[in-house]
């Protein structure tokens, strides 16, 4: 693929060659949509004056060339003073409706929490792209076309239900939306009704954030009986092979080994819980001894930088004062 700059030079000097494509593609995919469900009527309200966003494929296009930040500078980009603070204004002020949820779901509040902190600032942050420009362009520009396809569809059928209108459609470039940052598919799959109004609306009700949220963990594995994970300190002399290797061992082996939990114990109950070693980018002094509960943040997002960061913030959070958090370096 061209780089961002030079691709768009290219499609939008084509001119009229390029609004061609555009509407040869939508014509097809209009043609599949209705296949699968999506009236005639929705597609005609949610593709009114929609045309290629060529920010869109900027951003698309400058993917590849991310870097690599390193973890330190990560966790002081993403969980500042004031989030964590935030963090736990918003978890007194929804205690009541967290810890329904929580009843319900099987996770922590804390937890649905730190999601919602990173992926949106506590839902300040959810995007101004349209969803349905931002889906046809990528689905159209064609570097994962059956990929934002589906996503299309799934978008589509968010509207043609009711769930949000038209003109509130609005999410990321890349087709992530609401509080929690669902893309549709997920959305289709997870999204909940906690407050009973006919509406899984994860862009304005709280309830329906928290409970999507939390279906989503349970249903990718979430286990109440222990945490995420801790954080520890590993002797030189444990193997770096146990490190890279994902090995599972019970925390009571750990323990043999050396490994010093920086919280300074844990419960009797949790020594024999699996749990791995995770050291991003070689430690610089910070390790991890994560549970299945970090693999399935993982299945939110596949970053260690992020599963590790909502873990953290889901500690600090828990607590009331800066006196109660647990230690942390960034």
């Amino acid at each position: 693929m061209l780089p961002g700059c030079l691709l768009l030079v290219f499609l939008w000097a084509s001119g009229p060659v390029e609004a061609s494509s555009f509407e040869l593609w939508l014509e097809g995919f209009k043609r599949q949509a209705v296949v699968q469900g999506i009236s005639p009527s929705t597609l005609h309200s949610a593709f009114q004056n929609v045309s290629p966003h060529p920010r869109v494929i900027e951003l698309d296009g400058k993917q590849p060339e991310r870097k690599k930040i390193g973890f330190g500078n990560y966790l002081h980009n993403v969980m500042s003073q004031t989030r964590i603070d935030q963090g736990r204004i918003n978890f007194q002020e929804n205690r009541s409706l967290l810890n329904k949820t929580e009843s319900l779901y099987g996770v922590p509040a804390e937890v649905i929490v730190s999601l919602w902190g990173i992926e949106t600032s506590y839902g300040r942050n959810t995007g101004g792209f349209d969803m349905i420009q931002s889906l046809a362009t990528l689905a159209w520009e064609g570097r994962r076309r059956d990929f934002f396809e589906k996503e299309l569809i799934a978008a589509l059928g968010i509207l043609q239900g009711g769930h949000v209108s038209r003109q509130n459609f609005k999410g990321s470039w890349a087709g992530a939306m609401g509080q929690n940052q669902f893309m549709p598919t997920s959305w289709k799959r997870y999204a909940v009704d906690a407050n009973g109004d006919g509406h899984k609306d994860i862009w304005t009700t709280k309830a329906d954030v928290f409970a999507s949220s939390a279906n989503y963990l349970k249903e990718n594995g979430w286990n109440s009986n222990f945490p995420w994970g801790w954080a520890v300190r590993v002797p030189k002399n444990v193997p770096f092979s146990l490190v890279t290797n994902k090995t599972k061992k019970p925390l009571a082996e750990w323990i043999r080994l050396g490994v010093h939990f920086q919280s300074g114990h844990i419960p009797s109950n949790q020594t024999r819980t699996l749990a791995r070693l995770v050291v991003p980018d070689g430690g610089e002094g910070r390790a991890y001894l994560v549970t299945s509960n970090y693999d399935t943040i993982l299945s939110w997002n596949r970053s260690d930088y992020f599963a590790l960061t909502v873990g953290l913030l889901s500690d600090f959070v828990a607590k009331k004062s800066a006196e109660d958090a647990p230690q942390f370096n960034n």
